[in-house]
């Protein structure tokens, strides 16, 4: 008996780990890049549209990471996300039908590449595929005279704005007196939200999930050594 077989005696009925994730994954990447395509055709940059008193669709676009964050170059960015794509993929491969882990861990990680493949569209093809008009004018997808950049090249967009409150710091406060405040200043979008989500279910809700999936990973390299 395998390693595999021997942890796959008490594997869960109902929907495969391997379809829970792939069904996962396609939703958020399908989701998200309708939501990001819809606002940059229908926004000129900068504009909102208030939902609700804290919640507003913000369009404005970035060259980094979540959040607006930028750390490294834009290139370095773009295929180290397809590299951390790749990477979860085959981990969720190599753990699918493992006995003892919750489907709940799978969807963590299922999210969490969502999310990554869900930037990476905007880095690789949005140069190329979208024109950059200055506002008040729209963006138009397959533009005739051809898009703002290049490949890999791309802005990321984002939407999801949450400005749930905002004030001036008192005169009296040192460093920061008189300053203005915004409470979550942050704008996003369901890539960045799916990775956020997955990471923090996974931190609070299945780490002890993760630390069974590395050692079963751990004991198929070893046995796998043995057999070489």
């Amino acid at each position: 008996m395998t390693l595999n077989n021997s942890l796959n005696n008490d594997k869960p009925s109902g929907i495969s780990t391997g379809w829970l994730a792939l069904i996962i994954i396609l939703a958020v990447i399908i989701a998200d890049q309708a939501l990001k395509i819809w606002v940059k055709t229908s926004f000129y940059m900068g504009e909102s549209y208030p939902i609700t008193s804290w919640f507003q669709l913000k369009f404005i676009e970035n060259n980094g990471m979540a959040f607006g964050m930028e750390l490294w170059n834009k290139l370095v960015l773009t295929f180290g996300r397809i590299f951390a794509v790749g990477l979860f993929i085959w981990f969720l491969s190599k753990i699918k039908d493992v006995a003892g882990i919750r489907k709940g861990f799978y969807v963590c990680v299922a999210l969490i590449t969502a999310g990554a493949a869900g930037n990476i569209f905007d880095c690789v093809f949005y140069g190329v595929i979208f024109n950059n008009p200055m506002p008040p004018e729209l963006a138009t997808m397959f533009p005739p005279d051809g898009g703002y950049s290049t490949w890999f090249e791309g802005r990321v967009v984002d939407m999801l704005y949450f400005p749930f409150f905002d004030f001036y710091w008192p005169q009296w406060m040192p460093f920061v007196g008189g300053q203005y405040y915004e409470f979550f200043a942050y704008i996003f979008n369901l890539a960045d939200s799916a990775i956020c989500v997955g990471v923090l279910m996974l931190i609070f809700f299945y780490s002890k999930d993760a630390s069974l999936a590395f050692k079963y990973l751990g004991k198929e390299e070893e046995t796998d050594n043995k057999l070489k």
